[in-house]
């Protein structure tokens, strides 16, 4: 099921777009980094975007996850971006090795943001059927690597993937799960980075961590959540369930502070994990949008840079 509650589509959407829900937008620019991602030198680093956006870069390799960069819906004036969150730009990316995607929804595949990459990517991995998108909008079929849960493919010398579960679902529209959806494991020499896409909480966090072992860092939806939906989606209590099952070295979470999905005020996903964190000792990683996470740098620190425009 998609929804937790006796409330058919219809009415979810009608609470979404009637339902007034007090500081579910900052009331003023949010505070962002404008990284020069082309010219981060060849420092390991890490750079969220905004919501899922990703730009990573690791032993020489650059990666992109999710990069929508442009629109989250199919007609842009609806799910507007957050004041002061669009710095970044299609054409602000390097061109990547390796370009990631988790499924096939408009908050994780952007069309505009993927038109300026399609003739720059090195190599496409995604679900089973998302890359019949990509092929549509202009992509060499032959950059493009589909896995299906499981499956694993070798990046390059250093780098394998490998797709795994989520409980989430797919579609462009209203017709649904005509392509899968995945979370991934990044491994590399050097670190297993989990990548955990949309997923409601269920057992396969358990077997993850049971299958691969340590996780240095696992990168968690944190945001657009509601009890409605609560299987799709990581509400604040399973996302803690899902920390303690996958046990990383370090936490970092997204799906938040750019666009309102959901029915929660904007700071509330930082707030909860803040919380939790201290409380239980997690290694959390808070940084703006386009503050660079130094991968090596065990001695970086983060600020509550929320805190002042709730």
């Amino acid at each position: 099921p998609y929804f937790s509650s006796d409330k058919l589509f219809f009415g979810v959407l009608y609470d979404f777009l009637f339902k007034k829900v007090k500081n579910l937008r900052p009331g003023k620019d949010i505070p962002v980094t404008k990284t020069n991602l082309k010219a981060l030198g060849a420092e390991d680093a890490i750079v969220w975007m905004g919501h899922s956006a990703m730009y990573m870069q690791l032993s020489g390799k650059k990666f992109l996850i999710d990069p929508v960069l442009v629109s989250a819906s199919p007609l842009s004036a609806f799910n507007k971006a957050f004041g002061g969150t669009s710095q970044y730009k299609p054409e602000d990316l390097p061109d990547p090795d390796f370009l990631i995607i988790t499924h096939d929804h408009w908050d994780h595949l952007d069309y505009n943001t993927m038109l300026n990459l399609k003739d720059r990517v090195g190599k496409v991995i995604c679900p089973l059927g998302v890359g019949a998108h990509l092929e549509y909008w202009g992509f060499d079929p032959e950059k493009i690597t589909e896995l299906d849960w499981h499956e694993q493919t070798q990046l390059d010398n250093n780098f394998k993937l490998t797709a795994l579960p989520a409980r989430h679902f797919s579609g462009r529209g209203f017709v649904r799960n005509k392509s899968l959806w995945a979370s991934y494991m990044l491994q590399s020499d050097s670190s297993n980075i989990y990548i955990g896409g949309d997923s409601g909480y269920d057992t396969h966090f358990a077997a993850i961590k049971e299958r691969f072992g340590n996780i240095d860092l696992a990168i968690l939806e944190n945001g657009q959540y509601n009890n409605d939906w609560k299987y799709i989606h990581l509400i604040p209590e399973d996302l803690l369930k899902a920390v303690n099952d996958l046990q990383p070295k370090k936490l970092l979470t997204v799906h938040h502070s750019k666009y309102a999905l959901a029915m929660h005020p904007w700071y509330e996903p930082l707030e909860n994990i803040s919380a939790a964190a201290e409380k239980d000792s997690i290694d959390l990683l808070t940084p703006m949008i386009g503050e660079v996470i130094r991968v090596k740098d065990s001695t970086q620190t983060y600020t509550k840079w929320w805190k002042e425009y709730m």
